[in-house]
């Protein structure tokens, strides 16, 4: 296949993914896992895995940098551009639309009928694709006690970023305990920058304020609401109330979370601050991943850094449970949830090569359906 075929066929893919890909990083994470290693192959599980490992490692949008490091492998550096805006760009779309009629009319539209049956749709996606990659990642007995143990300390509220960071120590003194030689090989650090707060709310100002949250930010969109309240609430640039709204378009909306950025530069800016906001809070990850991308095989070759990528491949599924089982307590709270999560869970694992697509989009009609029952 030629390279002008296979960036194509990147940007289809992602494209499709950025407008059905409901439910967060580990839904996100899911669907891709199912497109790009089980349907088309581009890589074995296993890299898929160390991938997944090193970009919970590094700051930013966890399932927008999975798409770049899919773009990178399938069509080298210009797929991991064309996957990443691809990917992007429909819920930028989408969330410009929200925030121009939030603009203008001071509320946002009622789209609960619409998303009540996808998330539990998107938990059966997520079970599919922990069993799957949970099967490669617990090579002994040893990582499955390293991720039974990030598992619990997740559902009892330690951090994400703790937790992954924990795992991949406790898999390095392991490693020393039974090896008792070699040196751990240093890491360059990332360098994280502080941005002088602006006086004055400019396009290039929105900018640099993005710029630097999409380049410090770890974690979940709980955590992206705590950095814009520091940065915009307390500023006096956007009221809270603006800013819950912003984030519950990011969550009800595809594709990546961080869109919320598009929705704030416009309340701030119109659509110049939109897409200066929008631009600087995905800029960082773009140039992470292609830092990375190339190092990771050769992270691997390294018996130290390998034992460490194994255990935080490990805590990468952990992590992914803990996120589906704090879905479930949000989502599956009457009978009809119950029912189509239970219809999901089955036909993912009876029909296994069926589309990802086809389980969310029938997720939302069933669920817009029982809403009238």
């Amino acid at each position: 296949m030629s390279k002008k075929s296979e960036l194509k066929e990147v940007a289809k893919l992602f494209f499709k993914l950025g407008s059905i890909a409901f439910g967060g990083p580990a839904a996100h994470i899911a669907m891709m896992e199912d497109e790009v290693v089980k349907k088309r192959k581009w890589m074995t599980q296993e890299h898929f895995l160390d991938l997944v490992g090193a970009t919970n490692l590094i700051p930013g949008p966890n399932s927008t940098e999975m798409t770049m490091h899919c773009g990178h492998e399938r069509a080298g550096w210009k797929g991991l551009f064309v996957a990443g805006f691809c990917f992007i760009f429909p819920a930028v779309v989408i969330t410009s639309v929200f925030a121009w009629l939030y603009q203008e009319y001071g509320q946002l539209p009622k789209v609960e009928p619409f998303i009540y049956g996808i998330k539990p749709a998107v938990i059966a996606i997520i079970i599919m694709a922990a069993f799957r990659l949970g099967k490669k990642a617990i090579k002994n007995t040893e990582l499955a006690i390293l991720g039974i143990i990030t598992l619990v300390a997740c559902l009892f509220g330690v951090n994400e970023i703790i937790a992954l960071f924990g795992c991949g120590l406790l898999g390095l003194v392991i490693y020393f305990s039974k090896k008792n030689t070699g040196n751990l090989k240093s890491l360059i650090p990332l360098l994280l920058f502080q941005v002088a707060d602006p006086s004055k709310i400019g396009v290039f100002k929105i900018f640099l304020t993005f710029l630097k949250v999409g380049a410090i930010l770890y974690g979940s969109g709980y955590v992206l609401f705590a950095f814009l309240d520091t940065e915009l609430v307390a500023n006096g640039w956007l009221t809270r109330q603006a800013l819950i709204d912003a984030v519950a378009v990011g969550q009800i909306t595809p594709g990546p979370v961080l869109s919320t950025a598009t929705f704030i530069g416009w309340q701030m800016n119109g659509i110049t601050g939109a897409l200066a906001a929008t631009l600087g809070i995905f800029l960082p990850s773009f140039l992470f991943v292609l830092i990375l991308n190339p190092l990771i095989p050769k992270m691997r070759k390294s018996n130290v850094i390998g034992t460490i990528l194994d255990a935080v491949n490990v805590a990468a599924v952990a992590l992914i449970i803990a996120v589906c089982v704090e879905m479930a307590k949000d989502t599956l709270t009457d009978w009809r949830t119950i029912i189509i999560a239970i219809a999901s869970i089955v036909v993912v694992f009876v029909f296994k090569k069926l589309n990802s697509a086809f389980i969310v989009l029938g997720g939302a009609l069933i669920g817009y359906l029982l809403t009238f029952i």
